[in-house]
């Protein structure tokens, strides 16, 4: 992913914008010589005070054998993304999107403990309401399907993000695009046009307007 100066997030902005609810995301392992990338669409658990993702996938997922063979691997989270049309921009249209990539070490967990300990940490952050549903190995009626999946643990060795809003552009023409956006309405044009004001307001000190 290719970052420019103008588009660099900060741990605190990729901190806080996958903190608003952002857990879904696309894990891509190097796959056989020849046969490209595995890429598998994945729930996670981000503990980044920790630089720790854990998650869960089936055991047939064929991940596991290019963790295996190569345990280097990249989560990535993407949203807030829009099409921007070459009239609004001087004639060059553009895509902006907010995006995070985790480049990562992973840990394949095989042992009943260590599952049931992934699953209930992402049972406390998916599912809080339900408390008392837990996993525990060998007791029903959960430990028994342990045997069907298996955990990741991934060590986080670099975090990149990129948050692609037009802050290379003047800020009045920044600011213009809000607006644009705001007539069109148009997917997720609401979403990014919020990114857009926030990214202004940091460049010139204002208030984000709504």
């Amino acid at each position: 992913m290719l970052i420019r100066p103008w588009d660099r997030g900060t741990e605190a902005e990729w901190r806080a914008w996958l903190a608003a609810g952002r857990d879904f995301g696309t894990l891509a392992a190097n796959g056989p010589a020849g046969s490209g990338p595995v890429l598998v669409p994945t729930h996670f658990l981000l503990d980044a005070d920790r630089g720790e993702i854990v998650l869960h996938l089936a055991a047939p997922n064929p991940l596991w054998a290019a963790v295996r063979a190569d345990p280097q691997v990249t989560l990535t989270v993407t949203d807030d993304y829009a099409f921007a049309p070459g009239h609004w921009r001087t004639g060059v249209p553009t895509s902006f999107y907010a995006s995070v990539q985790f480049a990562c070490t992973a840990e394949i967990v095989e042992d009943p403990a260590g599952k049931a300990e992934i699953l209930n940490r992402q049972l406390a952050h998916f599912q809080p309401e339900s408390p008392e549903v837990r996993v525990t190995p060998g007791q029903e009626p959960y430990g028994p399907q342990l045997s069907g999946l298996r955990g990741l643990r991934l060590t986080v060795r670099e975090v990149r993000a990129k948050f692609k809003y037009d802050d290379k552009k003047p800020v009045e023409a920044q600011a213009a695009l809000a607006d644009r956006l705001a007539e069109r309405a148009q997917g997720l044009d609401a979403a990014v046009r919020a990114q857009v004001l926030r990214r202004n307001a940091l460049r010139t000190g204002c208030p984000v307007e709504s």
